[in-house]
């Protein structure tokens, strides 16, 4: 779907399309769009809503039918605003009349506008229109009004002013607008209001209830091992900016990491937006299907459109298989699931998409085709030189020094244990410390992971499919599985 400009609504317009599907959540800008490139073709725009009919002039109110009706009457050149089209469009008698009167647009140089957040057409109407979809307001845009708005109270700094743009972008023109008024209260911009901007923006984008902003609070460092996934990722570091362009490179699009739970699939994805320093967000596929304001074509629309506005991002989508395991028996979660791919196909804004799975068999095929993502990545359990870096790193996270521990020892004591049972091992061990009124020990670690029952002897033949299939499939997240490939 093209994006909505002036110049791309002119050329459908000259080259025969009479009707257009534009989808937006802001109509203020979408009139504002339809009125320039009317105006630069020597055409007015005229409105038509179901309450007030065309221009306001309560002629054609009632329903589709009765607008249409009042359009065929008007015989100069227009653009025809048909707003909360998707609200219209089962008036079966007013489908009929549109496509009688489409050849008539094109003879008075008419064209009709379908306007709505999400636009499901007719399969009558399919084939002959265009359809195009309003970006959320870019930096560019975002710079322009917020200028203007601060005029009153001097030039904000321009600094200051690209961290109020960068904090609101993923807000609609009018949101941002608010924002900003709130922010400054009437003074001049400063830091303080810079930071109201970005407070207030997480707070206006929960609306968006497959979305939801995370604060990245540990980097890569704070991973243990995977280290040839680690190395994969720092290679594309650059590969985001103008330079990496130049030089031929596309826009990284994303990898999905598939292992055995609790071996740091999510905390990955989390640690790539913090070094990279990019926002992180989350994509929560069950959110958008249980939303009783939007549907979930909706809602996934507008979470791509967020993402690709703020972008350069991090996009995280934890168990995705999850999300589309009903995509075989049912119709929505399959056109959900197939304008998701799509997405992931055609994307063109550098959002970095980092998607998690456990379990490959509800994996569908076509998520794993070439093009969706950069690389697919095997995430096992810890070998005995990750679950020392593992243990060290959790120690230290609770302000001990790991050079106190005998960490050989206890990673070979902790074997087929995964990240995420270490790390409570640790817990376990202060737990018993403090009890006792005294300092950590080696004992203490060494009881709590003899006492740990592993993931593994729970779903031993699970995780063993699981390797199986990625050894052909995937590729290795930890340097030693890639040498142990090697050597196989």
């Amino acid at each position: 779907m093209s994006a909505a400009t002036p110049d791309e609504l002119r050329a459908l317009v000259r080259s025969g399309w009479r009707l257009i599907a534009l989808e937006t959540f802001e109509e203020d800008r979408a009139q504002a769009l339809l009125e320039r490139a009317a105006a630069s073709g020597g055409a007015a725009c005229v409105r038509w809503t179901l309450a007030s009919g065309l221009g306001d002039t309560g002629r054609g109110a009632g329903s589709l039918d009765a607008g249409l009706t009042a359009i065929a009457e008007h015989r100069e050149p227009a653009l025809f605003c048909l707003l909360d089209a998707h609200r219209v469009l089962d008036d079966a008698q007013g489908v009929r009349r549109l496509r009688d009167l489409l050849p008539e647009l094109g003879a008075r140089r008419q064209a009709v506008v379908l306007v709505g957040p999400v636009l499901e057409l007719p399969l009558e109407l399919s084939r002959d229109a265009a359809r195009l979809e309003l970006p959320l307001p870019g930096a560019a845009e975002l710079r322009a009004v917020f200028t203007k708005l601060g005029e009153k109270s001097g030039t904000p700094p321009p600094e200051l002013l690209d961290a109020a743009v960068r904090g609101a972008l993923g807000l609609s023109s009018g949101e941002a607008v608010r924002v900003f008024r709130k922010a400054c209260h009437g003074a001049a911009l400063d830091a303080d209001a810079v930071a109201e901007i970005v407070r207030d923006k997480r707070r206006a984008l929960r609306r968006t209830p497959a979305l939801a902003f995370h604060d990245a609070e540990a980097g890569l460092g704070d991973v243990g091992g995977l280290g040839e996934l680690k190395r994969w990722l720092s290679e594309r570091r650059r590969a985001f900016g103008e330079e990496a362009r130049r030089f031929g490179l596309p826009v990284p699009r994303g990898l999905l990491l598939l292992g055995v739970q609790g071996c740091g699939k999510s905390l990955c994805a989390k640690a790539v937006a913090r070094e990279w320093h990019f926002p992180l967000l989350r994509l929560d596929l069950a959110s958008a299907f249980a939303s009783s304001s939007q549907s979930p074509e909706a809602a996934m629309r507008e979470a791509s459109l967020v993402a690709e506005s703020i972008a350069p991002a991090v996009l995280w989508v934890d168990e995705i298989e999850k999300g589309f395991a009903a995509a075989d028996s049912d119709p929505r979660s399959s056109r959900v699931f197939g304008s998701f791919l799509t997405w992931l196909s055609e994307k063109r804004s550098p959002v970095f998409v980092v998607a998690t799975a456990n379990d490959v068999s509800r994996l569908p095929p076509e998520l794993l085709r070439r093009g969706r993502f950069d690389e697919l990545f095997f995430v096992d359990l810890p070998t005995q030189r990750e679950r020392a870096e593992i243990l060290a790193i959790h120690l230290r996270r609770h302000h001990r020094d790991p050079a106190h521990f005998r960490l050989d020892e206890l990673a070979a004591a902790s074997e087929r244990l995964t990240g995420a049972e270490l790390e409570q091992a640790v817990v376990a061990g202060l737990h018993a410390a403090f009890a006792a009124s005294r300092e950590l020990g080696g004992d203490d670690l060494t009881n709590a992971l003899t006492q740990t029952v592993p993931l593994y002897e729970t779903y031993e033949e699970r995780i063993k499919e699981l390797r199986d299939w990625a050894r052909t499939r995937a590729r290795p997240a930890s340097t030693d599985a890639r040498m142990l490939d090697l050597f196989a």
